[in-house]
């Protein structure tokens, strides 16, 4: 399985589509958006640069892929009007996701969001900019040397560029028996193999883009994490153990292939706070300057606070077509397109049932980097 093949979201406006299910993403970028607002202002009033170059890494398709084009504008713009700029820089935004993304819907939208920003900002406050498309994976280098002066990226590197190796024994047996991600079953190697591969990664990751950025950028990144390094059993491992739940029903009914499950292994991985600072300091690459623990309702459409769930029916239904919009390629190329309804069917009771126990939370890091000048002077 290649996993650049099968990760984009789902594509379209329909009733499954990424673009019709963003919410949750949505949220994460509107709780994070004063550290992304903090670290823009930073740059522009270090560099005052007559071009500002920003990149958005996993941009995906839908109402969510214009959010930090929005952002910046409103950013620099209120700044060049403090400092009394008599020629405010010009903004290129690229817009980066893998190359099956929905691009060609992604250019059909901007006029929209452009007439948009008009009417909401006012023709004479906008500042020029410019958005294209930059389709590659994110553990690739996608830009020249230092000409980046900000990356974000919300709700990608949870992503790993591949299913980590060691899932197997040596007779090629499958380890992660009836799992698809860490489970409660599986052996502690496939727990240390997730981790491997995770901070190979997100090492990589970050050597890439700071080969990328200017001396001084900086970057902004959310991913779903977990709280704690050995808590395993909540938020999105909970959610992962529900759709395994699903698939192995559908096992003992004959739908799915019991070798089929057993071989199935997500490439992700939700890392705590600990484990990503400690990849940062070993790579030495950038400095922390904020960090953040967010906690999100496994419904999107859920904005209390509280721990009460008040419809588990709605909730899981709206909680399924969130991971439909996202898992569906990926399920489809392992299982075939025939079984999703009835899986996402079973699924969507599953969450149901479990949000009448409790109410299930997905755990968001939000960090703020910035490049360190010394090493980029090595």
């Amino acid at each position: 399985m290649k996993v650049d093949r099968v990760l984009p979201m789902v594509s379209g406006t329909g009733e499954t589509s990424y673009a019709t299910n963003s919410r949750l993403q949505e949220k994460a970028i509107i709780m994070s958006k004063s550290i992304v607002e903090l670290a823009i202002s930073e740059i522009f009033m270090t560099h005052l640069p007559e071009r500002m170059v920003m990149v958005d890494l996993g941009c995906s398709t839908g109402p969510n892929t214009f959010l930090l084009v929005s952002e910046a504008i409103d950013v620099v713009g209120d700044l060049c009007r403090k400092l009394g700029c008599q020629q405010p820089p010009e903004l290129q935004f690229f817009l980066n996701d893998l190359p099956k993304n929905d691009f060609n819907r992604v250019f059909q939208y901007l006029e929209f969001y452009e007439d948009k920003f008009k009417e909401d900002k006012g023709e004479e406050k906008l500042v020029p900019h410019y958005v294209v498309a930059s389709p590659g994976s994110f553990y690739s280098r996608l830009f020249p040397r230092h000409s980046v002066h900000f990356f974000h990226s919300s709700y990608c590197l949870m992503w790993l560029s591949k299913v980590p190796e060691g899932l197997e024994g040596k007779n090629g047996s499958p380890l992660n028996e009836g799992n698809i991600y860490v489970g409660s079953t599986s052996p502690p190697c496939v727990l240390d193999s997730y981790k491997k591969q995770f901070q190979k990664d997100f090492a990589l990751f970050l050597q890439l883009r700071f080969k990328e950025l200017v001396p001084g950028g900086q970057m902004v990144f959310t991913t779903i994490g977990r709280k704690e390094l050995h808590l395993l059993k909540k938020g999105v491992a909970c959610v992962w153990e529900l759709v395994a739940e699903a698939l192995h029903s559908m096992v003992s009914q004959g739908f799915v292939e019991k070798g089929n499950l057993d071989s199935f292994n997500l490439p992700f991985y939700a890392p705590c706070m600990e484990e990503v600072k400690e990849v940062i300091q070993q790579t030495g690459l950038f400095d922390i300057s904020r960090s953040q623990i967010l906690e999100i309702n496994v419904d999107p459409h859920d904005d209390s606070d509280d721990d009460f769930v008040r419809d588990n029916i709605q909730s899981g239904k709206n909680a399924m077509k969130t991971l439909r919009a996202v898992i569906e390629p990926i399920v489809a190329c392992q299982f075939g397109e025939e079984i999703l309804d009835e899986l996402f069917s079973r699924l969507e009771n599953n969450l149901a049932r479990q949000l009448s126990k409790e109410k299930i939370k997905y755990t968001t890091l939000v960090l703020a980097l910035k490049g360190k000048i010394c090493a980029a002077a090595k």
